[in-house]
């Protein structure tokens, strides 16, 4: 293990409130008589019902696929009866099917468990066994993770890293898995460097988070070609460019995938549910959520069934101490703002944030001053403050010419500024003028 704490070039160090849940161990989440299981929560085509109204259904069946290749299906995480096929708007804002699923509280299984030697399976049966469970990406960007393992034989994978960073502010529900489940992380790894034919794995960690980099370290002892990376505790060093950048310095051209470099990323969480599905031949019905912030009762991280609704989860933990002035899912960075607590849960949702009046009071903008604080900390070399002046006067082709779409919308620049310029906003807006105008043309 390198004891250096590797880093990136930008980035700010802020303070987390991981206090307030990252000493609670993982605890099962409400039982629920009914839920409501979106056919699109990830990153591709939506899913088409493969159940109707009536059927009974068990836990972890496929009750929704699609024929695309950038897709995954999704299973039930209850057993009971499908009520109802509806039509519903997700916390991302998506509009889509939904299979509404009464319990009958037996929660039989639906799929066929096994434990198998994972070492004597093929490359192609592994990704099979991935797309089978519904794997995606769950640091949040629900990408189909067999379509990310599946290598293209043109590339040579010399690296997989496992993004066990969790930089974003309030969120655990990483950082206790790899505490909790450090055998099912580094065999994740070991599965997809198998799957890809790399021979180099490495775990990046924050320093923020001993006990994980004590265990996960631990476990890699027992397999070859594996080791962790200390990562200095800075945000967004989970970004995958900045992973890249801090574990194997390497600048990764926004132009090129990073399996065209040589190297693939995946999240430590979805490390952890490759081994449950390609071992266990357990699917992704069930994600563990750090439920936190000012204004709810008890902050805890819990495993909860994919279409629980925020309501419940966040009453299973006590409801609200004080009224509530915001409520984000994901993280408060680069999370999204919830309009109602009735949306359920979805595969790669990782926290629910409650904050206070207080904390949600939108500040007040002034002038930019120039400071250059705002390019200081972009960890993409950009000048946000140009960017926002261009966006703000309809110049968009001039902010395309200063990389515009290359921001990843980390927030570092909105964070810092003293002026409480909302940087990222206008930028978000210019991308999808650029956006549009491209679709138009």
């Amino acid at each position: 293990m390198d004891s250096r704490e590797l880093t990136f070039k930008g980035g700010v160090h802020m303070h987390d409130f991981k206090e307030l849940t990252n000493k609670y161990s993982i605890e099962t989440g409400p039982n629920v008589e009914t839920v409501t299981i979106a056919l699109h929560q990830h990153t591709g085509a939506p899913c088409e019902p493969l159940v109707k109204i009536g059927d009974e259904v068990k836990v972890g069946q496929k009750i929704g696929d699609a024929d695309a290749t950038i897709t995954a299906p999704v299973h039930s995480s209850v057993s009971g009866v499908v009520k109802k096929i509806v039509e519903i708007t997700t916390v991302s804002g998506v509009k889509t099917k939904a299979i509404v699923i009464e319990s009958d509280g037996k929660n039989e299984i639906g799929y066929e468990p096994y434990n198998d030697d994972y070492t004597k399976l093929e490359p192609k049966e592994i990704v099979r066994r991935v797309r089978e469970a519904g794997i995606v990406g769950l640091g949040g960007a629900g990408f189909p993770t067999h379509v990310k393992i599946n290598k293209n034989p043109k590339d040579t994978i010399n690296y997989v890293l496992v993004n066990g960073a969790e930089c974003e502010p309030y969120l655990t529900g990483d950082q206790v898995t790899m505490e909790e489940y450090p055998e099912k992380v580094v065999v994740g790894l070991d599965i997809v460097m198998k799957a890809m034919g790399a021979p180099n794995g490495y775990i990046g960690i924050e320093s923020n988070k001993p006990e994980a980099i004590k265990r996960v370290s631990e476990e890699t002892k027992k397999l070859n070609g594996i080791e962790v990376s200390v990562l200095k505790t800075k945000y967004p060093q989970g970004d995958q460019r900045r992973l890249i950048d801090s574990i194997l310095g390497m600048k990764m051209p926004s132009s090129l995938r990073s399996t065209e470099e040589g190297v693939q990323v995946i999240n430590s969480s979805t490390a952890a549910a490759i081994y449950d599905a390609v071992i266990l031949g357990k699917p992704l019905y069930e994600k563990v959520v750090t439920v936190t912030g000012s204004a709810i009762a008890n902050p805890k991280n819990l495993l909860v069934k994919v279409g629980t609704s925020l309501k419940e989860v966040l009453e299973y933990c006590g409801g609200f101490k004080e009224e509530p002035g915001k409520i984000i899912i994901g993280g408060p960075m680069m999370g999204e703002a919830q309009f109602t607590i009735d949306s359920p849960t979805l595969k790669a949702n990782g926290g629910i944030i409650v904050m206070n009046k207080e904390e949600a009071k939108p500040p007040v903008i002034t002038a930019c001053i120039k400071c250059g604080k705002c390019v200081d900390v972009c960890p993409v070399y950009l000048m946000p403050l140009y960017l926002q002046q261009n966006v703000l006067n309809n110049r968009f082709e001039e902010a395309e010419k200063l990389n515009i779409m290359d921001c990843i919308e980390c927030g570092s620049c909105s964070y810092v500024c003293p002026s409480k310029r909302p940087l990222v906003e206008a930028i978000r807006h210019g991308k999808r003028e650029l956006r549009a105008a491209s679709t138009k043309k």
